[in-house]
């Protein structure tokens, strides 16, 4: 066995002797006061920049760039099924060839993927809904380097990962675990799937996804999503449970091993969501336009193969398309550009019936206030353009290079203050309160009547992180700035943190699993 390889057996967390379900689904512990667990429904109408006859415009080019450019697949299985379909296919090799599709192919399989669908995970209770207009949110995933005040900036390890996986677990506002919140540098490449996912399906009971870097790692991660959940194969195979996002490889090509585990997740009835990177300007056309209609394309030529593989799959498109700073071609994220893809993405999705991810991004190398302002307009833009899956909803900094103890603590703040502002709006009589007007009249308050006190404690947004004590009081009180604030919260978090209840049988197969895996020589790398 490879030298690098961590112990066979991994080191469980702490197990809890108190809490149990309900415990993990509170409002919060010593450390903070928080939202309960709920799946947001945001019944505002989205924001819709282009008009019917631009939409179709869009749908017309992603189709022409479908029929007449093609993309290329790095995957001969993947060719293979669409040349059966009657795609044509050119400028073949042993390993990948270019596939142009009939827009009435493209079409017909993109009708039957559901507009909506669940994932159950290990607990029941933290199921959600993706599409429609539910909304949910994710940590930050697959950064190699993380920081906070206290250590500074320093290559990802385990044991940060595993702080970030129980800041994930915390939040109720957090609603499923993605990809890892930080690469754990410090574990072999060959294992770290296996430690990653033990330690993501023992210190959450979210919903947890698959890489798709090749086929022991996905094959493996969904053994492990079937054995912490309880189920047969069957049973697995029958209802979405875990899910892959995948991306392309902009412009126009899609490799092998995402293409590759998101097949293997098509055949096991597992969702994937597919997301181009496409950065205006480098890796698409410099135009909105433009680069809208190519990110369609690239994701809607594989939305046609889940669903000619398993007709009425679950899948999602994803929306990644920002702009690059054209003095240094560095990318850019949180622009006015990002936000109009975003939104004009969000129309195209309506358009094709298909639910839509965006993520919450940012370029700031610091928790600061341009990092506030450029997460602050990615997610107005995946509220505004019907967004259903918000990644790296909390915690990312630095274009994605740097997973922050600190903004994950201000992204969340921000999470459930969108959160409040998507409840539903009341009107009723006592909405209106004509009757506490009345007694009021002219000159009044309306501290101390009883309409308030029957009210006040639960009327409005109360924070756990935004001071809204006057300047005296902020002073007095060691005059605490924001990020010096979130740098405790994420302290007290991690020290009340108490694991989700695992029984102990499930517990001790994943251990097998994972010990005969390693055993194995887990999965093969270039190392």
């Amino acid at each position: 066995m490879d030298p690098l390889i961590s112990e066979a057996v991994p080191t469980p967390p702490k197990r809890s002797k108190r809490g149990g379900r309900a415990a993990n689904m509170r409002r919060g512990g010593a450390a903070i006061t928080q939202m309960p667990w709920e799946i947001p429904l945001n019944t505002d109408r989205p924001t819709e920049p282009l008009p019917p006859e631009g939409v179709e415009a869009i749908h017309d080019g992603t189709m022409r760039i479908l029929e007449e450019v093609g993309v290329e697949f790095l995957n001969i299985e993947a060719v293979e099924i669409f040349r059966e379909e009657g795609c044509l296919i050119d400028n073949e090799t042993p390993d990948s060839a270019r596939v142009r599709f009939g827009r009435d192919y493209i079409m017909e399989k993109v009708g039957l993927a559901p507009g909506s669908f669940t994932v159950t995970p290990r607990n029941p209770e933290r199921q959600i809904t993706i599409g429609d207009k539910h909304i949910v949110f994710g940590n930050v995933s697959s950064p190699p380097n993380c920081s906070d005040l206290d250590r500074g900036r320093r290559i990802g390890d385990r044991a940060s990962y595993q702080d970030f996986l129980k800041l994930t677990q915390y939040f109720n506002c957090i609603h499923f675990a993605g990809g890892y919140p930080v690469e754990p540098m410090d574990l072999h490449p060959s294992i770290r799937h296996l430690d990653c996912l033990y330690d993501k399906l023992t210190l959450t009971d979210k919903v947890v996804h698959a890489y798709s870097l090749g086929t022991e790692r996905v094959e493996d991660v969904i053994e492990m999503v079937r054995i912490a959940g309880g189920l047969s194969h069957e049973e697995f195979d029958a209802t979405p449970h875990m899910y892959t996002n995948i991306n392309s490889t902009s412009p126009l090509k899609h490799d092998w091993p995402m293409i590759d585990g998101m097949m293997r997740l098509a055949r096991r009835g597992q969702p994937t969501i597919i997301t181009p990177f496409t950065l205006a300007g480098a890796m698409s056309p410099i135009t909105l336009a433009g680069t809208v209609a190519q990110s369609m394309a690239e994701s809607l030529c594989a939305v046609a193969l889940v669903q000619t593989i398993n007709p009425g799959c679950p899948v999602a498109i994803g929306t990644f398309s920002s702009n690059v700073d054209m003095k240094t071609g560095a990318p850019a994220f949180g622009t006015p550009d990002y936000m109009r893809t975003t939104q004009m993405t969000g129309q195209m999705a309506r358009h094709y019936g298909l639910p839509l991810r965006a993520s919450n991004t940012c370029v700031s190398n610091a928790p600061d206030n341009q990092a506030t302002w450029e997460s602050s307009h990615s997610l107005f833009a995946a509220i505004t353009s019907g967004v259903n899956v918000v990644y790296h909803a909390a915690g990312w900094l630095e274009g994605g290079l740097c997973a922050s103890y600190e903004k994950f603590i201000m992204d969340c703040e921000q999470l459930q203050q969108l959160i409040a502002y998507m409840k539903p709006v009341k009107w009723g009589e006592d909405e209106i309160a004509l009757d506490a007007i009345a007694e009021v009249g002219q000159g009044g308050h309306f501290f101390g009547i009883q309409h308030t006190q029957d009210r006040y404690e639960s009327a409005f947004y109360a924070p756990f992180l935004s001071d809204w004590s006057n300047f005296e009081n902020w002073r007095d009180r060691g005059s605490v700035q924001t990020v010096e604030r979130a740098n405790r919260v994420w302290k007290q978090i991690l020290g009340e943190f108490e694991p989700p209840p695992i029984d102990d049988a499930v517990r001790e197969e994943l251990e097998d699993f994972v010990a005969r895996r390693k055993q194995e020589g887990g999965a093969p790398t270039d190392f």
